[in-house]
């Protein structure tokens, strides 16, 4: 398990390091600034902070992360509350999401990130056994993701708040959460979708007109196919790349993977997925032996997969399919609450992998041994294990 844990560590430095250079590339203009080494100064100290963040949390026994769900949930929403508060949150590009501190800033709706599976997770162990009730299953699981997405969708970030939906639905569906639950929950999305606002509409009708007709598609759609089809097999060559000198819009954020397909070609693309691969699938072995159905696999496997999920969710957009969002690269892109976040929820996953809450086999081959932490095991799988 030690040498799982450090390879996974390991991939996720390999990531950090990719994401420092590109960010140092994708930040470079067509007039030669300090712009860039400012850029880059900002991520390496954000960078610095999260990786200390992230191995303080690893440390953490993971019966903290659960009895501290609540609290850190109650925190965060009113961090989420307080940022909509007229002169206290910050308003950028028409959008209300940050909290400042002098030189540093936070956006609180990427701590939901973590806190909200966190509080999930560790109501769907208490409430095991009422998991498939109407009333006493639903209600308490949907309050928390009602409260929270509409304060997100007020700032307005759509993104965030879709994206929150789909982390807190995949850990509720590893939890055995009732599909009928899930068909609920369409009426909902569909009452979002009916308020979408204009621009957001043209966003959807522009990804839909990209695969017809291309001259409709967006500016930052046509930037982003041109730098990447302009980077061919292997590509113009690193810090080399010509649209990000004032072409291709948010080249060192939500659009860094255009500038490495250009600047590396698919070969660095690929490469850069295929790393993402063996991070997802070294995570998964991390908790392999975990029980299904405590809290240390829920949280952690879906802290994993949102994570994922996320750099999946900024390919598919910088290659239009999906519409355009500003969704960033997850360790790759230039950002601050973003990059810490990820730190963060690394060093977590990490904790939770530790928990001696698993069904190991110590003993003799088909023998399972229950460790002093472990919540359950089922009955079947007690059956199976008889020798």
């Amino acid at each position: 398990m030690n040498s799982e844990r450090n390879l996974f560590v390991s991939l996720a430095c390999v990531l950090l390091g990719f994401g420092v250079l590109m960010v140092y590339s994708a930040s470079i203009t067509s007039k030669p600034t300090e712009f860039e080494q400012i850029y880059l100064s900002r991520h390496l100290i954000h960078l610095v902070v999260g990786v200390l963040a992230g191995g303080l949390c690893s440390f953490v026994p993971s019966q903290f992360w659960r009895r501290a769900a609540p609290w850190f949930f109650v925190g965060t929403l009113g961090f989420v509350v307080l940022v909509l508060v007229p002169g206290v949150g910050t308003r950028v590009n028409g959008a209300q999401r940050w909290l400042r501190f002098g030189p540093l800033q936070m956006q609180p709706s990427e701590l939901a990130k973590i806190t909200l599976p966190m509080l999930l997770g560790a109501m769907a162990v208490k409430r095991r056994t009422s998991l498939h009730r109407w009333f006493a299953g639903t209600i308490p699981f949907v309050l928390p993701i009602a409260v929270v997405m509409p304060l997100v969708l007020k700032q307005p970030d759509l993104g965030t708040a879709v994206f929150l939906a789909m982390s807190s639905g995949m850990l509720l569906f590893l939890a055995g959460w009732p599909i009928r639950n899930f068909a609920l929950g369409l009426v909902p999305a569909a009452g979002v979708a009916l308020t979408l606002k204009p621009y957001q509409w043209q966003r959807i009708t522009d990804f839909m007109a990209t695969w017809t007709d291309i001259e409709r598609a967006s500016y930052h759609v046509k930037q982003s196919l041109l730098s990447m089809g302009s980077g061919g097999l292997m590509g113009v060559g690193l810090g080399k790349g010509w649209q990000k000198l004032s072409f291709l819009p948010e080249a060192n954020t939500d659009f860094v993977i255009a500038v490495v397909g250009e600047e590396l070609g698919l070969v660095g693309s690929l490469g850069l997925i295929l790393l993402w691969a063996g991070f997802f699938i070294t995570g998964l072995e991390l908790f392999r032996k975990h029980d299904r159905r405590s809290f240390e696999f829920l949280v952690g496997v879906t802290l994993l997969s949102q994570m994922v999920l996320q750099a999946a969710i900024n390919v598919a957009v910088v290659t239009s399919m999906l519409p355009t969002k500003g969704i960033s690269h997850p360790l790759i892109s230039y950002g601050g609450s973003n990059l810490v976040i990820n730190l963060v929820a690394i060093g977590i996953v990490v904790s939770l992998s530790k928990s001696q809450s698993i069904v190991e086999d110590t003993a003799s081959p088909g023998t399972l041994v229950e460790h002093r932490h472990a919540p359950h095991i089922t009955q079947s799988a007690s059956r199976q294990s008889v020798v």
